[in-house]
This record gives structure tokens, sequence and C-alpha cells, in this order.
């Protein structure tokens, strides 16, 4: 679904008569339409950590405390997901981040530890002590790209009329529809009621979920040794006839 059939969607529940065009059209409607679109999508990136949005960043480290604009680094980036910054050279996680305080302290004392910790200051990514150059750094962060290009770019904001969703776009139409009959002093209470409970619904299964055995384990490993829970018992007994 691209901008504008999403706009043509929410004009045929409405009740208005469709454009053929939304980001060049000077229509006080689709004006609001378009405003309300670009409303819907950033409230949504807001919400909820859409796995949709979810992306992993590549660095490879400089010689330096400054590695770098965040938002050249991991384009369109949000926000950084906990625990999950690692050095894939060392396989060593990349700790951080550093509170003001804590990089202050760490700027203050002589020595300094082994490894790299890293702390966003002015849009920046610095790691202290700074790495040696050529490590491959991996982390995952929230992008705030609600939508992309006909080509595939990740986009913050709708640009054309090609542009297509990254997130559910028919949930997107049914929030434009409930936001623009809201503006208009309509009667948006029942629009709004659907509109939150398919947001309910869609916020608690998408991704999936883990199966928790009340028994002990998940039902897929055991952490990092690989282990599937199915064998542990026949692994076990392997390393007590070894034993």
């Amino acid at each position: 679904m691209s901008l504008l059939t999403l706009v043509n969607g929410a004009q045929d529940t409405i009740g208005i008569t469709r454009s053929t065009t939304v980001i060049a059209s000077t229509s006080g409607n689709v004006r609001t339409l378009l405003a309300l679109a670009q409303t819907e999508g950033q409230e949504l990136i807001e919400r909820f950590a859409w796995p949709a949005t979810q992306l992993e960043a590549a660095h490879t480290t400089i010689a330096a405390e400054n590695q770098g604009v965040m938002t050249t680094i991991a384009p369109g980036f949000g926000y950084m997901i906990n625990q999950s910054f690692w050095d894939r050279t060392l396989t060593q996680p990349v700790d951080g981040p550093l509170s003001p305080q804590e990089w202050q302290l760490f700027k203050a004392r002589v020595t300094t530890g082994p490894y790299s910790s890293y702390r966003l200051q002015s849009g920046n990514l610095y790691a202290y002590p700074a790495p040696t150059s050529g490590s491959d750094w991996r982390f995952e962060y929230q992008s705030i790209n609600f939508c992309e290009s006909s080509g595939g770019t990740g986009q913050s904001a709708w640009a054309a009329d090609t542009d297509v969703g990254v997130l559910d776009e028919n949930l997107m139409q049914m929030g434009v529809v409930w936001r623009f009959k809201k503006k208009n002093g309509l009667d948006y209470s029942e629009d709004f009621r659907i509109y939150e409970q398919k947001l309910a619904n869609k916020t608690s299964r998408v991704g999936g979920k883990r199966v928790l055995d009340m028994a002990g384990g998940n039902g897929v490993d055991h952490g990092d040794d690989g282990i599937g829970s199915t064998n542990w018992s026949n692994t076990q007994a392997n390393w007590n006839e070894v034993g």
C-alpha cells in the first residue's frame, strides 16, 4: 500500500472524494490527511518497539574516542536496544551506555581498562578507552523510519505518493481516519475504539513470543552453550561418563 492508496482508502472511509495525488496536492483536506499520516507514523513509532523497525548497525572502529555521528553509523537511529552491543573481533560486549558521571570519572582516572565502553553524546558515539582501529562493532537499534521510498530507502516522513509503510498500513489508515474525524469535530469514538483494539492485538502478537516451560527452560536452548533442551539429559549423561 502506497501513501496514495493509504490516503485514498481513508477518503473512501470518511466519505470524501478521492485525490489523484497527495504530496503535490493543494486541497485543504488532502493536506490535512497528509499531515495526519505523518503524525500517525510518528506516534506508532513512539508507542511500541516494532520488530519491523529494529535494525543492526555495523561499525568498523577507529583509534579515537569519537567514533562518529550516530545517524551515519546507524541510519534512522532512534535509540539503542539494550545489551545488543558487541565487539565481534574480540567477542566481547561493549559496555554502556556510560552516564555523564561515569564518563567524567573514567576520564579523570590515570589508568584505563582493556575494553571500551560507549557513550552517546551530542549525537555522536564515543568510546572509552579509545579502541584500536579495525574492530567489527555491531549493535541493534530502533529506527524512527516508519516508511520507505519505492526503492527501499528508510524515511521518517512521507515524501512521495509512491512511498510505502514499514508498519501495518491498514492500522495506519485507521489512525488517519479517526484523527481526521476528531480534527473536524465528527464522532470518532467507534473508529478510535476499533483502532486501539487492533493496535493492542498487533503489539501482543508481532515478532512472536517465547514459550516458557515452568518445569525449567524455554524449549529452545541453554544460553550460549548451544545445547538444545531436548538433548540436555543425553549430553549430561555423556559428561558424567567421561568424568
